[in-house]
């Protein structure tokens, strides 16, 4: 599948790290990361949040009912993880709430927006595995894209990283 050129150093264009704001442990890592290594080479920051869809989208009203209140709580993590890149970078992050597989719409919203240089994803440390997207992102579940043929480079955040940790490497 051929890639969208990036055009985030081209003039009137900026790069923009992309980061996914979930309900995982280690998400607040990755954000943590996107914010302190942004500041420090001039990038913006994308943040998404992907609301799955609900097995009752069928039963009249009960689907929209738990969607709503899917996306209530996806907007309460982005203002938080917003509130931390102002507090950590001095930048105002993008939020992008979207429906879907969360593999699909990260891929989607990447072919999309030409500046996203980056996606940063942070990885579990406990026995449950790195997480969905790492382990999807493993094998072919990313949207029919495995790591060899990802449109942009991953930085992966190992979750058990402290924020000193970070950033003395961001």
């Amino acid at each position: 599948m051929p890639v969208k050129p990036r055009r985030s150093y081209e003039a009137g264009h900026r790069p923009k790290f992309l980061v996914v704001v979930d309900e995982t442990p280690e998400c607040g890592r990755a954000v943590h990361f996107a914010a302190r290594r942004a500041s420090r080479v001039g990038a913006d920051i994308a943040m998404l949040a992907v609301v799955e869809p609900s097995e009752y989208r069928h039963f009249l009203g009960v689907g929209e009912v738990i969607m709503a209140e899917a996306s209530d709580e996806a907007r309460k993590r982005l203002d938080a993880s917003a509130a931390l890149i102002r507090r950590l970078a001095g930048l105002q992050p993008q939020e992008v709430v979207r429906e879907g597989v969360p593999a699909e719409e990260i891929v989607a919203l990447i072919e999309e927006d030409e500046d996203i240089s980056l996606l940063v994803l942070a990885a579990g440390d406990g026995p449950e595995g790195p997480g969905p997207l790492l382990t999807a992102l493993a094998g072919k579940g990313f949207a029919g894209r495995g790591l060899g043929s990802f449109p942009v480079p991953i930085a992966i955040v190992p979750g058990g990283l402290g924020d000193a940790e970070i950033d003395a490497l961001a």
